[in-house]
């Protein structure tokens, strides 16, 4: 069975030195985690045979790469974000181009200028293997419903190139409110992989649809990662409460999800989770990831290879649905 994952990460040297020089302002609220990427550093770099040897060891032919999340960054200026981003999307298209039967990419975006956010996209979404677009986060705290980014979400889909949305460390203030007087290390768990995340990428979600952004861009999609980042346990929930409510949507608020969003199994290894994912999204907006090199290639397999799916279902999120959405051949 072929396997393609799609939410897995890579590094440069350039913005992990800007995420070192941001370190004096996250002691107190973060650990070294979020600055060194712990004992994954070496893979985040590493965009060859040692990637290469992962994938092999656990059964994926195809990768689609994307920047590692650096949403917080301060940015010395738009322009340093701008020759930072060109230099990782320039390192990914050579690796595509030295591996094109083992990787693609998703275009990474200077968000601080939607201006140059979109010549950026132009520049490289016609380079052989970038598939799409991954932001992290959100850009000084707005989310993408904000209307600086309405153009970002327009050319996006008069390309028909889907946006990945990943989290990030949550803003300051954020992070003030809800993560601090805790032990610093814990906090940084609670406020990104172990909750946090989830919970800004569903309210992102939602914030999308509920602004009527696909409305207007029926056409435009977007993928979530980690099952669905807790939309489908809520679906019921959000249907009662949120679709009242929303008396300027065309749709009810689940159906912009069954129709614009799909979801991923990045990170999530175990059945629940992705038995409600095909209760409520249905297989069809399933795709595999893995989220390398935070999770491993292995865990991936084995869940994929186990999951108590029918072998047709199985085929559809291994390869069949990424195929079709990223118009891999």
């Amino acid at each position: 069975m072929r396997t393609i994952t799609i939410e897995e990460h890579f590094l440069t040297e350039g913005f992990r030195k800007a995420m070192q020089r941001d370190f004096p302002n996250k002691v107190g609220r973060s650990n070294s985690t979020s600055i060194d990427v712990g004992d994954h550093a070496k893979k985040l770099v590493d965009l060859g045979s040692q990637r290469l040897q992962d994938m092999d060891a656990g059964g994926v032919d195809f990768q689609v790469i994307s920047h590692t999340a650096f949403g917080t960054i301060p940015f010395e200026s738009s322009a340093e974000e701008v020759r930072l981003v060109r230099d990782a999307n320039d390192q990914l298209a050579t690796a595509i181009a030295t591996h094109p039967d083992r990787f693609g990419g998703f275009v990474t975006l200077p968000m601080i200028d939607p201006q140059e956010a979109i010549t950026e996209l132009e520049r490289m979404i016609h380079v052989p293997g970038f598939k799409g677009i991954m932001i992290n986060g959100l850009t000084q705290g707005r989310f993408l419903d904000h209307p600086l980014y309405f153009p970002i979400l327009e050319r996006a889909a008069a390309l028909k190139v889907p946006i990945y949305i990943h989290p990030a460390e949550p803003p300051e203030n954020i992070w003030e409110t809800y993560y601090a007087g805790i032990d610093p290390q814990i906090s940084f768990s609670l406020s990104t992989a172990g909750w946090g995340w989830h919970s800004e990428v569903g309210i992102h979600s939602l914030r999308l649809i509920l602004a009527g952004i696909f409305d207007r861009l029926p056409d435009l999609q977007i993928i979530i990662g980690h099952m669905g980042e807790m939309i489908p346990f809520m679906m019921a929930r959000i249907n009662n409460v949120l679709t009242p409510a929303a008396k300027n949507l065309q749709m009810s608020v689940p159906a912009y999800f069954l129709r614009n969003f799909y979801i991923t199994t990045s990170g999530f290894f175990t059945d629940p989770p992705l038995l409600l994912a095909l209760q409520t999204f249905g297989a069809d907006r399933i795709l595999y990831a893995v989220d390398y090199p935070y999770s491993t290639n292995e865990m991936g397999r084995e869940f994929l290879d186990h999951a108590s799916i029918s072998p047709a279902d199985k085929e559809k999120i291994s390869h069949l649905n990424t195929e079709q959405l990223l118009k891999l051949s």
